[in-house]
C-alpha cells in the first residue's frame, strides 16, 4: 500500500525521545518515537521545551511501559512501607528515576526517607538477588528480561501503587495513565499489580500530508498481526491502545481511528 503511494520509509539512530520530538518538530525527520511524558513536554513547550512548544501531533501510540516495583520482602505491600528501606530507582534523570521519585513524594515520603541507590537495570537486578536493596524500581514494556532473571531464582513479590497515589499521579501529570500488569506475567505473579504508566507514542510533524498519515496508521494496523509473535510487547499493538496518544492526534491518524469507531 506504501509502496503504491510512493512513501518510503528509512529509520535513523538518535538520541532517543527528547531529540526526536526536536527533531520532529523541526521537520528534519518526519516520523519519531517518543515517551508519551516527553512527547507531552514537547507539545506544551514545557520542562526540557520551556517556551519552544513543538510542531508536532500524535501518530499512534504503540504500547504502555508501566512501572514494575519488586521486592523480596512480603512484609513491604504498600509504596509508604519503603520508609527506611534501601530502594533502587534507576538512571538519574530517566523516565525510570522520574516516575518514581513522582511515586515516592506522591506517597508523602522523599529519598531522605530511605536508602536511595540509582542503579542501571542489570545492576538492579543483581543488587536485589543478593538482597543488597530491598526494593527495586523498573519501568519498561511486560515482559521485562530483568524481571524474569530475579523470578528465575527468587521468590519476588510485585507492589501495587495504592490507589490513592495512583489517582493522584494521573490527575497531576496527564501523560501518566493508570494501567496494570496482569496476573501471570511473571513466574509466581498469580494477582494483577495496579501501578502508573508511561507511553510510547509515535509522533509526526504537524504539517505532514494528512492522506500521508493516514496510509502509514492503516498500513501499520491492517499488518500488525505479522509482527504479533516477534515479542510479547508486540500484541499490544492493536487499535485500541493506538488511540490513546498523549498529544492530539494528527487528523490523518483520527481519520483511520474514526473509521474503526474509536473516536
Amino acid at each position: 500500500m506504501l509502496k503504491a503511494e510512493e512513501i518510503e520509509v528509512t529509520a535513523e539512530s538518535t538520541a532517543a525521545s527528547v531529540e526526536n520530538c526536536r527533531l520532529t518538530g523541526s521537520g528534519e525527520i518526519q516520523i519519531g518515537m517518543a515517551m508519551a511524558s516527553v512527547s507531552f513536554k514537547a507539545y506544551k513547550g514545557i520542562v526540557q521545551f520551556e517556551g519552544k512548544p513543538q510542531s508536532i501531533l500524535g501518530l499512534f501510540s504503540m504500547y504502555p511501559a508501566p512501572q514494575h516495583i519488586l521486592t523480596l520482602d512480603p512484609d513491604i505491600k504498600s509504596i509508604r512501607d519503603l520508609k527506611g528501606k534501601k530502594v533502587s530507582v534507576g538512571a538519574p534523570g530517566s523516565g525510570n528515576e522520574t516516575i518514581s521519585r513522582l511515586i515516592i513524594e506522591t506517597a508523602g515520603l522523599t529519598y531522605d526517607d530511605m536508602t536511595v541507590s540509582y542503579y542501571s537495570q542489570p545492576e538492579a537486578a543483581q543488587a536485589l538477588k543478593d538482597r543488597n536493596v530491598d526494593v527495586v524500581f523498573w519501568n519498561f514494556a511486560y515482559p521485562g528480561s530483568a524481571v524474569q532473571e530475579v523470578t528465575a531464582v527468587r521468590d519476588v513479590y510485585f507492589i501495587s501503587v495504592d490507589d490513592d497515589i495512583l489517582k493522584e499521579l494521573v490527575a497531576k501529570y496527564p501523560y501518566y495513565q493508570a494501567g496494570k500488569i496482569p496476573a501471570n506475567t511473571y513466574k509466581g505473579q498469580d494477582y494483577d499489580v495496579a501501578t502508573v504508566q508511561d507511553g510510547n507514542d509515535v509522533v509526526v510533524n504537524k504539517d505532514l500530508d494528512e492522506n500521508t498519515a493516514y496510509l502509514l496508521v492503516k498500513t501499520l494496523f491492517e499488518n500488525a498481526k505479522e509482527i504479533h509473535d516477534v515479542h510479547p510487547v508486540a500484541k499490544l499493538l492493536i487499535p485500541e491502545i493506538g488511540v490513546k496518544t498523549v498529544t492530539p492526534l494528527h487528523p490523518g491518524a483520527e481519520k483511520y481511528f474514526k473509521e474503526k469507531g474509536l473516536l
